[in-house]
């Protein structure tokens, strides 16, 4: 746990960023070699942070104070591009055309990292709405297991052909779909007669995410080897990890 703590805290002093001990501290670094847009979106009834949304460019690190109780999601948005007032698209995880999400979800295609704090932690990273982008979550300062959790693969580049998002100029995948999302099935998105774990099991492509990032969820019943939990932390979630 020492390393990661240490480079946190790193890049916090060159970010001229603050911590304040006594709080719990989401810290969101963009190790990427482009610039990342990060999406927040809270759970319902709990505050929307940082206008939900907020450009990181590379090695650049930005700290997040957040309340207890808090829950959401996390996620990084690509190849954006907004005017003066905010207004503009993003390729990957757009959230209504917006730098600020102000609550609203990414479009899938998008890697989640989800967080859920209490007097026991929640957190994981999510296939299930696709890939975009590696992300991984660490957490420090933390009480138990408090074990990783992340896809650090890139699966855009063994993304099966029927769920690759390629570019405008169809030269690169820059993100790779969920079956739920690409077929629009029972199966794939365990609903209806497969909405229990006991009937919605792994397919050949979940299996594809579950090989390459074995600590995230693959599918939405893949909860033994996906989530982790953790007490009294603070989390680094960063984007490119590898």
């Amino acid at each position: 746990m020492e390393r990661p703590l240490l480079l946190l805290l790193s890049l916090l002093v060159f970010s001229h960023i603050s911590v304040e001990v006594s709080s719990t501290t989401i810290a969101l670094y963009n190790k990427c070699s482009h610039p990342v847009w990060p999406g927040i979106q809270p759970s319902a009834g709990k505050p929307i942070l940082a206008k939900g949304g907020f450009k990181l460019s590379p090695k650049q690190a930005f700290s997040l104070h957040v309340p207890a109780g808090w829950s959401g999601r996390i996620w990084g948005r690509h190849d954006c591009n907004f005017d003066k007032q905010g207004r503009g698209l993003c390729a990957t995880g757009d959230c209504g055309g917006s730098l600020y999400c102000n609550g609203l979800g990414g479009a899938p295609p998008a890697t989640l990292a989800e967080i859920t704090l209490g007097e026991q932690d929640f957190y994981d990273v999510s296939l299930v709405d696709g890939y975009n982008l590696a992300i991984s979550i660490t957490p420090f300062r933390g009480k138990g297991k408090c074990s990783y959790a992340g896809c650090v693969s890139d699966l855009n580049n063994m993304c099966p052909a029927g769920l690759q998002v390629r570019s405008h100029d169809n030269r690169r995948v820059v993100a790779c779909k969920s079956a739920c999302f690409a077929f629009k099935s029972p199966r794939y998105c365990c609903t209806g007669l497969y909405g229990n774990p006991q009937s919605c099991k792994p397919t050949a492509y979940s299996r594809i995410f579950k090989t390459a990032c074995p600590r995230a969820y693959s599918y939405a019943y893949d909860d033994p080897t996906s989530i982790a939990t953790c007490s009294g932390g603070s989390y680094l979630v960063t984007f490119c990890p590898h």
